[in-house]
């Protein structure tokens, strides 16, 4: 079965150096050459741009409006995704808890794909 695990970021990275930037994206490379390797992070994934460049598109009883940015003010957001391929929920966890982002204050929360 397939999952989605959603990385969210406080954006604790911005106050670091470049070196402490490098180290912890080396980590994330090890963990995706890890679980790619052992067929739990199949059909990638992606990191996502900051907030700021974001549109967000609602219909409204005037049409469709289009405005800068996330819809919300919003101290976690949206970073990156990868999906996953687990025998179960619990299996999609334990690969979602070993993510090197969890030390630098980001969560990442899984869910089950619907199959269609």
């Amino acid at each position: 079965m397939k999952y989605v695990m959603l990385i969210c970021w406080q954006g604790a990275w911005h106050g670091t150096t470049p070196e402490a930037q490098k180290e912890g994206y080396d980590e994330i490379w090890a963990y995706l050459a890890k679980w790619e390797k052992a067929g739990k992070v199949v059909d990638g994934g992606a990191e996502l741009d900051l907030p700021g460049t974001a549109k967000t598109v609602r219909r409204t009883d005037n049409g469709v409006t289009v405005v800068d940015g996330p819809y919300m003010e919003l101290k976690e957001f949206l970073a990156g995704f990868l999906i996953l391929e687990a025998d179960d929920i619990d299996e999609a966890v334990a690969v979602a808890s070993e993510w090197p982002g969890i030390k630098y204050g980001e969560s990442v929360e899984v869910r089950p794909v619907i199959p269609h």
